[in-house]
């Protein structure tokens, strides 16, 4: 099979596996929104007490984002990204059908948001392992004159993971009644998920591993640069911290962007203290936000190919910080067509910038320690830019009355992330599957 075969082949499995994975964390967001402030927390709360306890269920997936890249990062450079990928969709697909099987705050009390906790976590140990082992088996078997087309095409996975999570959540709510709704209907889009465990199953039987990690594998003269060490991670604090961190600031406002479409702009839409709208005209809007992102992230990716990954993102991250003024002024129009511009405008130039980054996470760290390094990154940016957005949005906008203060975040965010590309060099000529291969270091 030729390269570019194999190299396709992989990607799709990437795309399949984030595209349900995503899936899974993210219909925790909209359920979080919609649904999760008055099930599973006290009728005696009030509904702006309600939403933030639910909003704070959701940021504990990204408080153990972090240690699912560690976790899962360390048997990916060990034992595979194959079988670390594995066993993430594996432990998703488990942990998101049982939330469907979670009795209410009415019926079980206090074990009701406790166990919500706990899947919440294994949720977060998921993703933070997914990410990683989608974009590798995607980018280490890819030539590399198209290894940023590749890579993308696992970066799509988020964008329809999104609109496969808010199909279910409108079909659901289209087919039931609104009581059914908020009682059971909400619970069919969860059960879906033990897709996911088929999925893993597939991928460990049929998939192979990818060309970088095999060529690792191979008899050596050991020496002190391709010396395996018992923590690949360990290695890459003491090596790459500083490409570490730096990934971290780039990645502040695509993720700040991202769940201010998918979580606060869904509570802020339809919630009794915000517009009022219709649930379906703002997951509407994100459904087709969805559709224009996925064929823009893969075009960016592409382009990157040609003329660099730094130049694509940066382009992204510039119009995110612009964006971030006048996304909220749309949405309070209230009107279908400007909400439907202002969620396409802002999750396109995410797109943008989210296309290439995979590629050019992979192509930061050297292959032994790859896995570690870039998901500990990324998972890093996770949770400083976006774990707790909704939380904060939804506090600034209580305290001020205005969505202006999200905006100029946004806004202060990008720039950050400026900052920290304009410090990493361009990867695009990096040899992934030399072991010691690895971008040159921060300016």
């Amino acid at each position: 099979m030729s390269q570019d075969r194999v190299a396709l082949k992989l990607s799709l499995m990437g795309l399949a596996g984030a595209s349900i994975e995503w899936y899974d964390f993210l219909l925790y967001g909209t359920a979080a929104a919609l649904v999760f402030p008055t099930l599973f927390f006290p009728a005696t709360m009030p509904p702006f007490v309600a939403l933030m306890a639910s909003f704070s269920t959701f940021a504990v997936g990204f408080i153990a984002r972090p240690f699912g890249g560690v976790l899962f990062g360390h048997l990916g450079d060990r034992v595979g990204r194959k079988r670390a990928l594995v066993a993430a969709l594996i432990l998703m697909g488990l942990a998101t059908t049982m939330v469907s099987f979670l009795p209410s705050y009415r019926t079980a009390g206090v074990f009701s948001p406790l166990a919500l906790l706990v899947l919440r976590l294994a949720q977060g140990l998921a993703i933070g392992g997914q990410w990683g082992g989608a974009t590798l088996l995607a980018t280490e078997s890819a030539p590399k004159s198209r290894r940023g087309l590749y890579g993308s095409i696992a970066q799509a996975g988020v964008f329809m993971g999104v609109l496969l999570a808010n199909v279910a959540v409108l079909l659901a709510s289209a087919l039931t009644t609104p009581q059914f709704f908020m009682s059971y209907g909400w619970r069919f889009p969860f059960l879906f998920s033990v897709i996911l465990i088929g999925l893993g199953l597939f991928v460990h039987f049929r998939v192979e591993e990818t060309a970088a990690f095999l060529q690792l594998q191979k008899p050596a003269r050991e020496t002190p640069e391709t010396k395996h060490s018992r923590s690949p991670l360990l290695d890459a604090l003491r090596t790459s911290p500083g490409r570490i961190l730096l990934g971290a600031g780039v990645l502040l406002p695509l993720h700040a962007v991202f769940y201010v479409v998918v979580t606060y702009a869904v509570a802020y839409g339809t919630s009794p203290s915000g517009l009022q709208l219709p649930r379906t005209t703002m997951l509407g809007g994100i459904l087709i936000a969805q559709l224009v992102a996925a064929p823009v992230s893969v075009l960016a990716g592409a382009l990157s190919d040609r003329i660099g990954r730094r130049r694509v993102i940066m382009s992204g991250i510039a119009m995110m910080g612009l964006c971030g003024l006048v996304f909220f002024p749309l949405i309070e129009t209230r009107a279908s067509v400007w909400i439907v511009v202002a969620l396409t405008m802002a999750t396109s130039c995410n797109a943008v910038a989210y296309g290439p980054l995979g590629t050019m996470f992979a192509e930061l760290f050297v292959t032994r320690m790859r896995y570690s390094a870039m998901s500990l990154s990324y998972q890093l940016g996770a949770i400083i830019g976006g774990g707790f957005v909704p939380i904060v949005a939804t506090a600034l906008y209580a305290r001020f009355h205005t969505n202006l203060w999200i905006g100029l975040y946004i806004l202060l965010t990008s720039v950050v992330s400026l900052i920290c590309l304009h410090s990493l060099q361009e990867t695009a000529s990096v040899e992934l599957n030399a072991p010691l291969a690895a971008a040159t270091r921060p300016r």
